[in-house]
């Protein structure tokens, strides 16, 4: 168990982290097309309560992907989560608002009216995937910062510092770059194809099961033109190099090498694309075409869709780290782009830790335990009615 093995152990549970938070951001693009999905507001009602019982699944995860980020990489932690300060404040304020969106939308004393907090809710269901995909996007096409160890040991800087921005939007930069925002907006429509998935399988009515095929060939159709196109850009463009004595370099076909070399990961890419098709078609031609004709509920076409994201999302975010590439490249100065060497934890930091992750699959037991009870029973009209509904 070498140091160099411990680093690449915290980047695959940081990036599974990560691809589990993709798959969890259902719950916002269920949110952002609620109004559509339900008509009504009894049945924008059934979305939000359909949705409502697992968002805390999608911020605590959001959470534990941050701190297990600033307990491996606190480099990158203190880069990305300080320098680009209000792309992530922004996105951690649109949480807060869905958090409390929920609670108050239909409490007594809303005396702004359950409207204003449903558009926070799409607010979040929109804004959230958005900057989450863009920040993963940079993870390929870079960020404008600067990276000077050398502050801490010098009496004479300013601040001890080590990194900064390199400008005044500390983040919001990254919006300039059109890769971004395509890679942001995939984001965006698959997590709605995830939630209109999520909804057909959780809810039972019929008149919101009827308005939901239609809805997603709306969502998968735009999610699969802006990702086949970002995946076509990634594998032809430079990638972000590192040499055997640490030096960042640009390599032409880098990511499109990485696949190639780490044929695992392509093998998982491929997989999870085919799933996520897969669960797509599921539900737009069940009961036109008998091979998509399924009828038990846990094989409906969230849950090939979920695992699929999950496989797609952590093959990506390894093929950013692994094989000696840059994960987090800087713009401003190539030599500060931060590498697993170069951004990682003591190697008794992550060894303690490698033994605290035993806990995870207990962790993730729990969850899927819990998952079941919650939905034991598909939501109708009923489970509304009573004072506990959101």
């Amino acid at each position: 168990m070498t140091y160099v093995f411990l680093q690449h152990y915290w980047c695959f549970i940081v990036s599974l982290l990560g691809a589990i938070l993709v798959f969890l951001l259902f719950v916002q693009g269920a949110n952002s097309v609620a109004g559509s999905l339900g008509y009504t507001e009894e049945g924008r009602r059934l979305v939000y309560n359909s949705t409502g019982r697992k968002w805390e699944f999608t911020f605590t995860t959001l959470v534990t992907f941050g701190g297990a980020f600033f307990a491996s990489f606190p480099l990158f932690y203190s880069t990305s989560f300080g320098g680009a300060y209000w792309l992530w404040m922004i996105i951690l304020f649109t949480f807060v608002l869905q958090a409390v969106s929920y609670e108050f939308q239909n409490k007594m004393g809303n005396f702004l009216g359950p409207k204003v907090f449903q558009f926070f809710l799409t607010l979040n269901g929109i804004v959230g995937p958005l900057l989450l995909g863009g920040a993963v996007a940079t993870f390929y096409e870079g960020s404008n910062f600067v990276v000077e160890k050398g502050n801490l040991i010098d009496d004479f800087a300013a601040t001890p510092v080590i990194s900064h921005w390199a400008n005044a939007s500390h983040g919001l930069d990254a919006l300039l770059n059109p890769w971004v925002l395509v890679f942001g907006f995939a984001v965006v429509f698959l997590a709605r194809v995830l939630g209109i998935l999520y909804v057909m399988n959780n809810v039972n009515d019929e008149d919101i099961r009827s308005r939901s095929s239609v809805r997603l060939i709306g969502a998968a159709v735009p999610f699969l033109i802006l990702f086949v196109a970002y995946l076509v850009h990634l594998l032809l463009k430079d990638g972000y190099a590192v040499a055997d004595d640490g030096t960042i370099y640009m390599e032409p076909y880098k990511y499109l090498n990485n696949l190639l070399e780490m044929w695992y990961l392509l093998i998982l890419l491929l997989i999870g694309v085919v799933l996520v098709l897969w669960g797509i078609a599921t539900e737009i031609f069940s009961g036109k075409h008998p091979m998509f004709n399924v009828q038990c509920s846990m094989y409906r076409g969230i849950w090939p869709a979920g695992i699929g994201t999950v496989l797609t999302v952590l093959a990506l975010l390894l093929c950013s780290a692994w094989n000696n590439t840059a994960y987090y490249p800087s713009t401003a100065d190539l030599q500060s782009s931060l590498t697993l060497a170069n951004s990682c934890s003591s190697e008794f930091t992550l060894r303690t830790m490698f033994y605290v992750s035993f806990l995870v699959p207990f962790v993730l037991a729990y969850i899927v335990y819990c998952w079941r009870k919650i939905d034991a029973k598909k939501l109708d009209k009923e489970e509304i009615a009573n004072d506990h509904a959101y």
